[in-house]
């Protein structure tokens, strides 16, 4: 049971999102634009910048939700999306994301567990200055997503497909759309 009173059957982010359409907005439209923008790291890289750092930082909802809209861009690879959540360096993705899941990694940690070494290991692999960035401001933005989630201990659903359906509308309808509020207006 969520710790206030959040409209029923909405399962994670989107009950909280509802309870509240001003913070909604500006926290929809920065997932929209991180994640979906226009950008040199996939939508699908993105994502899973998002799932890891979600897993790390054990918010079911968040994890299972972005890794089902990495595997939608990816045509439904979930064996991928489990790779690089639990280790990424084994994963069959490019040494450049490897380091920037690393970097990723070391944000939901604490910002100051980046290291020079890190940053320098991610150019050396080609990514680029707006590249560590995003990741970054992914995984800050993910820790917050994540806490905003679980602080309020919302309800999340235990049957993969549902996942599996969100990971669909967030891969191909993006992050932006509109709410009904809890006292039935569309926000």
């Amino acid at each position: 049971m969520a710790h206030i009173q959040l409209p029923d059957g909405l399962p994670g982010i989107v009950g909280p999102l509802t309870y509240s359409p001003d913070t909604a907005q500006p926290l929809t439209q920065l997932a929209e634009v991180l994640l979906r923008g226009p950008n040199t790291l996939t939508s699908a890289e993105r994502e899973m910048i998002a799932a890891h750092v979600s897993y790390r930082n054990e918010c079911d909802f968040c994890q299972l939700s972005h890794s089902a809209a990495a595997a939608a861009h990816l045509g439904g690879n979930y064996d991928l999306i489990e790779r690089v959540k639990l280790n990424p360096e084994t994963a069959a993705v490019s040494d450049k994301l490897k380091a920037l899941l690393t970097i990723a990694g070391k944000v939901q940690k604490g910002g100051k567990q980046v290291t020079s070494e890190d940053v320098s290991r991610a150019r050396q692999h080609g990514a680029t200055d707006k590249e560590i960035h995003d990741t970054v401001l992914i995984a800050a933005a993910f820790c917050m997503y994540n806490r905003y989630v679980d602080g309020l201990a919302t309800w999340q659903p235990t049957d993969p497909a549902a996942y599996r359906e969100m990971g669909e509308s967030m891969a191909h309808q993006g992050y932006v759309r509109s709410r009904q509020t809890s006292s039935g207006k569309v926000a």
